[in-house]
This record gives structure tokens, C-alpha cells and sequence, in this order.
């Protein structure tokens, strides 16, 4: 079975299996989730369920929905995504291999972030700052999604997937680079040792 698991500011406030071949979020009472706030829309996201498989829809919200950083119209859902509408995050969770299912505690942490279960294939990974003010720092990837950057500058986000790490731009005007290549408009698989250019900062992936 597939759940969703809400919360604002590290508090979990609703959870729901996603048992029906169509589930709404929104604000308006008649939905399946409801969510009582402006920034998010009167039916904001449809979940569809068919053959176990669940996808995720907007609405033609206003504010948009983001799955693990990045915006989205319509994706299919993976265990352990992280969706966010405003500052609600909702973690989707698949039990069909129940011993794979993370529980509610240890897929957020104190602050409502999505930690990365153990993944078979993919070990822990770590970001090593090569330049600017935080030079000799290594950055432990424990999330799902972490993201790196200066809001309204340069903006990335890293992704723990079932086949290794992501890389995508999340947002502002500044350069992003993959080993010296523009990462503007693609997501790119990274491995040990890639270089990771952003604003004036660099960084290194490695695998730990």
C-alpha cells in the first residue's frame, strides 16, 4: 500500500493511504487531503493509482508542486520522495515491500526533512568544498534531497535515487557546472570524483 506522510516545520499533522484509484489534495473541504493554507490551491495535485503504480499530477496550481527540488506537472512516484507544496512537505511512501518501507520516524528527521534509507547498490556520499568560505568542509548527503547554493543566486539540488545521486538546477540566474559543462535545462548522474561548479563556489562528489 501507498501512503503520504504531511508536515510543516518538523511536525507531521496528517498521514493517508493512497488507496483509491484517484486521491486529491487541496484546500477546499471536499478533497481527499485537505490543507487549510493560501498558498496552496483549491485542488492543487490529483494522485492516480493504477496497478500499483502511483502518479502525481498538478492541478494547475499557483504556487506549482516540487518532487525532490525540482518542479513538476506529472511524475510517477518512487518510495521516499519528498513533494512540496508551499512549505508542506509530504513524503510518499511505497509498502508493497513492507522491510523497504521507511516508518515515519526514520524517514523525517527533527525538522521535517526526508532522510535517505539505505538504498541496495548505493552507498553514502559526501560533498567536499574545494573553494569560498566554507573551503575543507565535507557535506554528508543524509537526506533525500539536499540542496546547496544561495537562494536567488545559484540554487542545486542533489537527489538519492535507487540507481545513485542526481544532480539538477533548482533555480536563479547563476552557473551551474558539471565538470565545466552548463547544467542549465538537465539532470546528470553523478559519480565519484565530479566536480560541481556553482555560483562562486566549487565542490566535489565522492562517494563514501
Amino acid at each position: 500500500m501507498a501512503k503520504v506522510i504531511v508536515s510543516i516545520d518538523g511536525v507531521v499533522i496528517k498521514e493517508m493511504a493512497l488507496s483509491k484509484a484517484r486521491s486529491t489534495l487541496g484546500r477546499r473541504p471536499y478533497n481527499d487531503i485537505v490543507i487549510d493554507n493560501l498558498s496552496v490551491s483549491g485542488e492543487h495535485v490529483v494522485f492516480t493509482l493504477v496497478n500499483g503504480v502511483v502518479t502525481l499530477e498538478d492541478n494547475n496550481s499557483t504556487n506549482g508542486t516540487y518532487v525532490n527540488g525540482m518542479a513538476i506537472k506529472k511524475q510517477l512516484l518512487q518510495n521516499a520522495d519528498v513533494i512540496e507544496i508551499g512549505k508542506y512537505k509530504i513524503v510518499f511512501v511505497d509498502e508493497q515491500d513492507i522491510d523497504k518501507a521507511p516508518s515515519i520516524a526514520s524517514n523525517l528527521s527533527s525538522n521535517g526533512t526526508a532522510i535517505a534509507k539505505p538504498i541496495q547498490g548505493v552507498g553514502p556520499a559526501l560533498i567536499r568544498i574545494l573553494s569560498g568560505v566554507a573551503m575543507g568542509r565535507d557535506l554528508p548527503l543524509t537526506k533525500v534531497v539536499t540542496t546547496v547554493g544561495k537562494p536567488g543566486v545559484s540554487v542545486a539540488s542533489i537527489t538519492r535515487r535507487q540507481t545513485g545521486y542526481v544532480l539538477t538546477k533548482v533555480e536563479g540566474p547563476g552557473a551551474l557546472l558539471l565538470n565545466g559543462q552548463s547544467m542549465e535545462k538537465v539532470q546528470s548522474p553523478l559519480n565519484h570524483g565530479d566536480v560541481i561548479e556553482l555560483a562562486d563556489t566549487s565542490m566535489q562528489f565522492a562517494l563514501s
